[in-house]
C-alpha cells in the first residue's frame, strides 16, 4: 500500500469522474481494500491452505493482474470507457483490489498476523499501523484533485504513464520473486 504512488494511478482510473465521484471512489476503495486485507489477515492462511494455494502463487497471480493494469495505464486505455463496462465501479476493481489490497499488502498482513505472539500489544500495533496506512491512502486519494489542478491534464497523463511504468516494474518484480520462491521450494 503506497499512498503517494496511488495518486497518479487514482487520477488515471478516475479521469472521467467529477470531484464528488472521485471522493466517493476514494472512500469505497479504502473500505474494499481494508475489508480484503482484514479478511486475508484473519482467514487467509486457512483459505489458501484449503484451496492448496501457496503464497508465491498468490503473489504471481497478483503480479500478473498488476501487469495488466499497468499496461492499460501505459496505453491510456483506462481513460476510455470500454464497451459493456458502463457503470463498472473502478473503486472496487482494480483500485480497491488488486492495487490497494494487492498481493504484497495481503501477504504482508498475513505474515504480521502469523508472526504476532498473540498479545494485546501486538494486535493493537498491527491495527494502528493498518489504520494509519488506510488514513494516509484516503488523504492521498481525497486530495488527488489538487494534484490534478496543479499538473493540468497533460501533466496528469504524463504522471499516469510514469506510474504505469513503475507499476509494471513492481508487477514484474512480484512475478520474479514468486518464480524464485517456486524454484527454491521445488
Amino acid at each position: 500500500m503506497d499512498p503517494p504512488g496511488t495518486v497518479p494511478i487514482f487520477l488515471g482510473l478516475t479521469s472521467a469522474m467529477t470531484h464528488k465521484q472521485r471522493a466517493k471512489a476514494a472512500r469505497t476503495a479504502i473500505f474494499v481494500a481494508a475489508g480484503v486485507i482484514l479478511a486475508f489477515a484473519l482467514f487467509g492462511q486457512q483459505l489458501l491452505s484449503y484451496m492448496h494455494i501457496s503464497l508465491p502463487a498468490l503473489q504471481a497471480s497478483g503480479g500478473l493482474l498488476l501487469l495488466l493494469i499497468a499496461m492499460e495505464l501505459l496505453t491510456g486505455k483506462m481513460e476510455e470507457p470500454q464497451a459493456g463496462t458502463k457503470g463498472v465501479n473502478v473503486a472496487l476493481v482494480p483500485l480497491g483490489t488488486p492495487l490497494l489490497a494487492g498481493p504484497g499488502a495481503i501477504v504482508a498482513s498475513m505474515l504480521f498476523v502469523q508472526r504476532s505472539d498473540g498479545s494485546a500489544r501486538d494486535w493493537v500495533s498491527i491495527a494502528i499501523g493498518f489504520l494509519v496506512v488506510c488514513v494516509c491512502l484516503w488523504i492521498a486519494m481525497r486530495f488527488a484533485n489538487v494534484v490534478h489542478r496543479i499538473l493540468g491534464e497533460s501533466g496528469t497523463i504524463l504522471v499516469t504513464r510514469i506510474a504505469g511504468l513503475l507499476l509494471a516494474a513492481i508487477a514484474v518484480q512480484l512475478i520474479a520473486d514468486a518464480v524464485i520462491a517456486f524454484v527454491q521450494t521445488a
